[in-house]
């Protein structure tokens, strides 16, 4: 892997109405014609996702979306993409046209970004035309900007660069859990789902975590792991494995070690792991009958035994005592009001940001529908709950 995940940029995305300028206003930005650009509206139709270096900010990914005032049966599947990625943005760029002010469809989305608390700046483009518009929205950062010309792109990037810094991002995966110096133990199978030549994103982003934190990481097959810690001069501060390994590890670990999951750090890191955990309570309540919607963040090509297609649905069977009824959906599907489901099983979450996981999870709490993250429900199933929520101070 050689560049940031998207899922761990800061998304900065760029809403307005159709012809604001916004496709214009990514090509400056990123200084390439990253987006089509066309005078007739509605150029845009789904989301276009740019990576980039923002310094001294970093590594962000800037998102162009369709305008928020399409209309038609077409125009109503756009606003939906670009609805979207409200949930996994940010900050917010609302692009204005200068020469039309600020419309009720400008004003609209900007009730959309206070409702979610996103910090945002408005950029009013086409500011370099004589028939301007002046736009002062009170406690807003407003920037003159010109598209064409470049003219306001330097206050721009100061104040998005302003609102990044001022964000609390904990990107953490073992933040609190080692130290300088500490062995810990990565347990990471290699079986038919695993990518040749590379290993799965989990297991790349926790060693580079472990390896930021000056903890030395240690690599090993579950068949490999007692062997790995009798090895060892010293007893590691922390055992992390992959889930569906979790029942050998938890019999070859001793108890005084402490044992997790990537999926249980993932669960943390992106989301709520206190709520995550209380989602078992659910899975001892299922019933036959009961429905269920398992999500995953990405989408993969299925193997025969797969985790959420076959693995997990057989053990709530088992759980409940009888059938179920299953949903799947993956990528970045995800129902806006989930109903009628008596628990939501997710994945560890490692290909989204924290921002749409969060939404993920309030969706869930406002429907009043426990939520479980696969370690997690792994853990429980196999009756190592207790023990994989310990090192968080959980039980």
């Amino acid at each position: 892997m050689q560049a940031t995940p998207i899922a761990n940029r800061l998304h900065i995305g760029l809403f307005g109405k159709r012809n604001a300028g916004k496709s214009s206003l990514l090509n400056l930005l990123t200084n390439q014609a990253a987006a089509v650009v066309a005078p007739h509206p509605g150029t845009t139709t789904d989301p276009v996702f740019k990576p980039m270096e923002l310094l001294p900010l970093g590594p962000v990914v800037f998102v162009d979306t369709a305008g928020m005032d399409d209309y038609g049966e077409l125009g109503e599947l756009r606003v939906a993409k670009t609805l979207s990625v409200f949930r996994k943005t940010d900050i917010a760029v609302l692009v204005v046209d200068s020469t039309q002010g600020m419309s009720e469809d400008d004003l609209h989305i900007l009730k959309l970004l206070m409702e979610r608390e996103s910090p945002f700046v408005i950029a009013c483009n086409k500011s370099d035309l004589p028939y301007a518009v002046p736009v002062n929205i009170e406690g807003a950062r407003v920037v003159k900007l010109s598209a064409k010309t470049g003219e306001g792109l330097a206050e721009l990037k100061l104040a998005l660069v302003e609102l990044g810094q001022a964000l609390s991002q904990d990107k953490s995966l073992v933040g609190g859990l080692v130290s300088p110096g500490d062995f810990v133990i990565l347990v990471t199978p290699i079986d038919t789902s695993a990518p040749k030549g590379r290993l799965i994103l989990p297991q790349q982003q926790t060693i580079r975590d472990l390896l930021e934190h000056d903890a030395i990481p240690v690599v090993t097959k579950e068949q490999e792991l007692r062997a790995t810690l009798e090895g060892l001069t010293r007893k590691p501060s922390l055992v992390i494995t992959d889930s569906q390994a979790f029942l050998k590890v938890a019999a070859d670990t001793p108890k005084d070690i402490p044992l997790t999951s990537f999926s249980i750090l993932f669960a943390r890191q992106k989301g709520d792991l206190v709520y995550l955990s209380e989602g078992a309570k659910a899975v001892e309540a299922l019933k036959q009958g009961d429905k269920v919607l398992i999500v995953e963040g990405c989408t993969h090509h299925r193997q025969a035994d797969d985790l959420g297609k076959v693995k997990i649905p057989r053990w709530l069977r088992n759980a409940a005592g009888g059938d179920l009824e299953f949903t799947w959906v993956s990528g970045v599907d995800f129902p806006i009001e989930p109903k009628g489901y008596q628990l939501i099983v997710h994945c560890g979450g490692c290909m989204l940001n924290r921002k749409e996981m969060l939404w993920r999870i309030n969706s869930a709490k406002t429907a009043g529908i426990p939520m479980i993250n696969y370690g997690v429900l792994i853990a429980y199933i196999q009756g190592i709950l207790g023990r994989s929520l310990a090192p968080f101070g959980l039980n």
